[in-house]
């Protein structure tokens, strides 16, 4: 039976729930948006006492098919003050479905001082001393939980940026490969950290879960593992070259950020490319991969492990966002150095997106200087440290203008813009102001129907916006990761057959898309309540004035087309 985990830090007090009835059918993002709604005072204080840190996974978590181990990760954002939904793969959202937890609440901030563990068994739950674990970077942490615990366990955990409740700090999940994946934006590590938890431990549940029609689940999900390795993208490009294949496509359209977003090319992006990243594993060998899943039975397997010229593992993933982000904003021409720069991010728990922001701005500062890894690589050395500018950069992109006095700032709600100008993937754009999740591409990427609308038209952005944000968000109530979405999106039915098989609940393709239509609904309701929407459904002012070159496009789409997106 389904139970909700509810975990009071103040009090020490773990219990287990029964799941209320309109919850039945909610899993995933559905779910933790419903509960922040339902259970977070929208004027609360982001890292104090009333927010709530909440980890769920989807309905078809721990279940056959493809690409369904996604966690979301919800709460009210420190960086938006609106509502977040970070989402991330691994082992936890597997492990946690197979236990019968539908959710895991964290609630209250503990005593000055307190640092926890939370493990979870087939036994209980309990919170035992983190304190051997403070201050230690993600990669560390994990190690010493795996000696701990066995490398059999799922962990979720934060770096030094969570425990300093730093608003650019992510959630790091590690995956079946012993790597680590991340919930990486909207500041969900700094609830994390403001919760006094370091880390999560769930080992191995002996039970699996349920069927209704076990036989009917397993021949359904046989057919779309298929379709998937079948596609010559999910079944061989993701492979090859993982999300970073699209480097040179997003960089011919113009809206590949270059030089804290001054452009929309950039000159070396070849050398940033899915190609030259697998070209570069297979000649070092060594520790190098491609093709790596990062949640268990995932065909699409868009994982990497990027190693330096010895064939030393530098980082795993290393993906398309932190290469645009950490890459080309910042005017590096060489995957190494992109590399190293991403692992120090993953290690401190810190947003590569968010990073990748403050960064440039920093530049744009005098603080450091495009292409100079030294440099940047100090910035960072700054936040590891806790220093007073380290902890202005580890705040995210909206504060680190603010403080440096930088007008060239890239976000939209407080949130650093993601690896799409708007101003050339306008699609983008009207995501990013119109989305309760503010500048986050995994909301609704356009890039994807740029066949279907004219990336640089003002007209038609509108509707496309809001059909990708609801089908994408039942994706994400489900615990599908958006790359699976080519034979779902082809054929709906079957997302609905697989809730039948599952629960034995008939459910139509409207119901499905429903899940979406009323995830935005709730989310949407909280930020007007928290006083982000309407008044912050927009971007940073240099899109709309500033032509980007080379397609010398600004974000000219009309008002009344944005409102098309907006879902209340």
């Amino acid at each position: 039976m389904d139970r909700v985990l509810r975990v009071n830090v103040k009090k020490g007090e773990v219990i287990f729930e029964g799941v209320k009835e309109d919850y039945r059918f909610l899993g995933g993002r559905g779910l933790t948006s419903k509960m922040v709604l339902d259970e977070v005072r929208p004027d609360c204080d982001p890292l104090g006492e009333f927010n709530k840190l909440i980890i769920a996974p989807g309905l078809l978590g721990g279940t056959a098919v493809s690409s369904t181990g996604r966690i979301s990760i919800g709460c009210k954002s420190p960086l938006t003050n609106g509502i977040k939904e970070a989402n991330s793969g691994g082992l936890a959202g597997t492990y946690l479905a197979r236990a019968g937890i539908k959710a895991l609440i964290l609630e209250g901030v503990p005593d000055e001082g307190k640092l926890y563990i939370l493990e979870v068994d087939d036994d209980g739950a309990r919170l035992v001393s983190g304190e051997d674990l403070r201050g230690l970077g993600t990669y560390e942490t994990l190690s010493k939980l795996y000696a701990k615990y066995g490398k059999d366990v799922a962990v979720i955990c934060i770096g030094p940026a969570g425990e300093m409740r730093l608003r650019g700090a992510s959630i790091a999940v590690s995956d079946p490969n012993g790597e680590l994946k991340f919930a990486a934006r909207g500041g969900v590590g700094a609830a994390m950290g403001s919760k006094g938890v370091k880390a999560i431990v769930i080992k191995p549940p002996k039970g699996s879960v349920s069927y209704y029609d076990r036989d009917g689940f397993l021949e359904l999900a046989r057919k779309i593992n298929k379709e998937l390795l079948d596609d010559p993208k999910t079944g061989d490009a993701y492979k090859k070259y993982g999300t970073a294949q699209i480097v040179n496509a997003v960089n011919a359209i113009g809206a590949l950020p270059t030089l804290n977003f001054r452009y929309g090319a950039f000159e070396h992006a070849k050398n940033l490319s899915g190609e030259i990243l697998y070209e570069n594993v297979v000649k070092r060998g060594g520790e190098g991969r491609t093709g790596v899943t990062c949640m268990p039975g995932c065909v699409i397997m868009c994982g990497n492990v990027y190693p330096d010229e010895n064939g030393r593992k530098i980082v795993s993933t290393l993906q398309y966002e932190t290469i645009a982000l950490v890459g080309s904003n910042l005017g590096f021409d060489n995957l190494d150095s992109v590399a190293r720069l991403n692992r120090e991010i993953n290690d401190l728990g810190l947003d590569t997106i968010e990073m990748g922001g403050v960064l440039g701005v920093a530049i744009d500062a005098g603080l450091a200087r495009f292409g100079d890894e030294k440099s940047c690589m100090a910035l960072l050395g700054e936040i590891r440290r806790g220093s007073v500018l380290g902890k202005v950069l580890g705040n995210g992109v909206k504060i680190t203008g603010e403080v440096l006095g930088v007008s060239r700032v890239p976000i939209a709600k407080g949130q650093g813009i993601p690896g799409y100008d708007p101003r050339s993937l306008k699609g983008n754009g009207v995501l990013y102001a119109t989305s309760p999740m503010g500048a986050d591409h995994t909301a609704g990427n356009a890039f994807g129907s740029r066949n279907e609308v004219n990336p640089l038209s003002r007209d038609k952005q509108g509707d496309l916006s809001r059909n990708l944000q609801i089908k994408i968000t039942a994706l994400e109530c489900l615990g599908f990761c958006i790359f699976a979405r080519p034979p779902l999106f082809k054929n709906p039915q079957v997302m609905a057959d697989l809730l039948y098989y599952r629960y034995g609940v008939k459910f139509t393709v409207d119901q499905v898309w429903e899940m979406g239509i009323n995830t935005l609904k709730a989310e949407r309701e909280f930020n007007k309540k928290a006083g982000v929407s309407p008044a912050q459904d927009k971007l940073a002012e240099f899109f709309y004035t500033e032509p980007l070159p080379p397609t010398n496009a600004v974000f000219d789409v009309p008002e009344e087309e944005m409102k098309k997106a907006i879902i209340e």
